[in-house]
């Protein structure tokens, strides 16, 4: 139990799925404890809502863009020298942070920069075995290093590896400082909801992610469900122009908090992508009957999709050949 601190802690800013995960982490955390949420321009306002009453300071955002061809990885790669320079700048901010505010613990949601030799620093992450496609091994080596730079790893999974919703993904075997199994995380799980107030329908779409396959994916669902006459709800996770195509889809830009929760627990059937913040979600809230298209050239989510379908039985297709999908 940590308490009598004042803690600094901070998500990648990478789509909100790092974001949705440190909710219940800061409900227990600021119980006992003085918390100051690191945001930047992409979830400010999403820790607004969530947290009104703890202060925040502005981190640079890491701005990453996906390509309508290049595969992720590749993309990723090539923006590189820019990612590094943010994790450059965000050392040197934390530094003065620290001094400003008397900070006694630093913790990181998939921010490499936000460590330092001074105070105690941890680590968030289920990723301790990236994948890759090509140089698998030089990017866990990378991988590991960063995370080497830290005093402690918390994972949000199960410790038993026959419960694990993250597979191999979250293997601790080459990893040399202490590693904390803190169990899945969701935002939406200690949400109460009147049961009554369930938005039922027979699909529920939930889009999120980095521009532009965000939108592309968009584009084909409605494209494949456009003569449907299925209830269907859409979130969009986007504020994005949207013209409707079809009367029997409900369309919510955004659904957070008990919002979400009832449009889940209401629908029979859920198409997502196959990030590990959204599979968490699915998992505390006891959603079966789940479809879902990774991001293409994404390897984790690529990854997880196969590992849900073996695990838990959910349905995936590729994101390029949506003929098959039928609900």
């Amino acid at each position: 139990m940590i308490s009598n601190k004042t803690i600094f802690i901070s998500p990648l800013d990478w789509g909100l799925g790092h974001a949705t995960r440190c909710v219940p982490i800061i409900k227990e955390l600021s119980a006992n404890n003085k918390v100051i949420i690191g945001t930047s321009a992409l979830n400010r306002s999403f820790f607004d809502n969530y947290f009104p009453q703890l202060q925040k300071i502005n981190l640079p955002s890491y701005n990453i863009r996906y390509s309508k061809n290049l595969p992720v990885w590749l993309k990723i790669l090539l923006q590189w020298p820019k990612i590094n320079a943010v994790i450059n700048e965000e050392k040197k901010i934390l530094e003065q942070i620290i001094v400003e505010h008397k900070i006694d613990l630093v913790i990181s949601d998939n921010r490499f920069g936000l460590h330092n030799k001074n105070v105690e620093s941890i680590f968030i992450t289920h990723q301790l075995n990236v994948q890759s496609p090509l140089f698998l091994g030089l990017a866990n080596k990378k991988n590991k290093e960063y995370i080497h730079q830290f005093n402690k790893v918390w994972v949000p999974d199960h410790k038993n590896e026959n419960k694990r919703l993250s597979g191999r993904l979250s293997n601790s075997e080459d990893i040399k400082i202490p590693v904390e199994y803190i169990g899945p995380k969701s935002a939406l799980n200690e949400i109460e909801i009147n049961s009554s107030g369930e938005e039922k329908c027979d699909l529920l779409i939930l889009l999120s992610g980095v521009e532009p396959q965000r939108s592309v994916l968009e584009n084909k669902l409605l494209e494949k469900f456009k003569n449907s006459s299925k209830k269907i709800i859409l979130v969009r996770g986007s504020n994005n122009e949207f013209n409707g195509v079809n009367k029997n889809i409900h369309v919510f830009n955004f659904a957070f908090d008990g919002e979400l929760k009832k449009l889940i627990l209401g629908a029979e059937t859920v198409i997502c992508r196959s990030g590990y913040s959204t599979l968490m979600d699915l998992y505390l809230l006891n959603k079966k009957k789940i479809i879902l298209i990774p991001t293409p050239g994404q390897p984790e989510q690529e990854y997880l999709a196969e590992y849900w379908k073996e695990k838990f039985g959910a349905l995936t297709f590729s994101q390029n050949n949506l003929s098959q999908l039928v609900v």
